[in-house]
């Protein structure tokens, strides 16, 4: 098994912006043959004022899975590492590492069920103050409950998250923004 950090939330830092823009350009060229749509801020990183994991989530739209599958190869040449993590949905990456995560990468089918919840969430988050306040306060009591335990943690969101996506008429993707 694959060790990897335990999880930290820490107050939001406006650098997080910048270092998707600069990752968002260096992608845009990695990935331009199979990029089908735009490449997004997705996760807490996104939302401005969020406590978060100091980890950029990064979502790239590409046609499908099968169809971009000779990505993996070219991401991970260029620093990412590929996981068969949620693979009926999604290509998902990280970087440097497992065990030190910097970023994540999601190659995800744009349009699909899983590419409008992760965009609903992070908007709905965006547009409600007093709900990142209740999404940071679930996240930061999570992580001191599962704190060596990545899957639990995000299993634990599911149901906050559902909640958001069921309140925002949003299909219900994959719980982990």
């Amino acid at each position: 098994m694959v060790e990897s950090a335990p999880i930290e939330i820490v107050p939001y830092d406006g650098c997080w912006l910048a270092r998707f823009a600069d990752e968002r350009e260096a992608l845009a060229k990695v990935l331009q043959p199979w990029l089908r749509g735009p490449i997004e801020h997705v996760g807490s990183t996104a939302v401005p004022g969020l406590a978060a994991k100091p980890v950029i989530d990064i979502m790239a739209g590409v046609e499908t899975l099968e169809a971009s599958r000779a990505a993996i190869e070219r991401l991970e040449t260029f620093g990412y590492c590929y996981a068969p993590y949620a693979a009926d949905v999604e290509h998902w990456f990280c970087k440097p590492s497992p065990a030190l995560r910097t970023h994540h990468l999601h190659l995800v089918p744009v349009h699909s069920a899983l590419w409008v919840a992760r965009l609903s969430f992070r908007d709905a988050l965006r547009a409600d103050t007093e709900l990142a306040r209740a999404y940071a306060a679930l996240k930061l009591e999570l992580a001191a409950r599962f704190r060596n335990d990545r899957e639990a943690y995000t299993q634990a969101k599911a149901p906050f998250i559902r909640a958001v996506l069921a309140a925002a008429g949003a299909p219900r993707g994959p719980a982990s923004a």
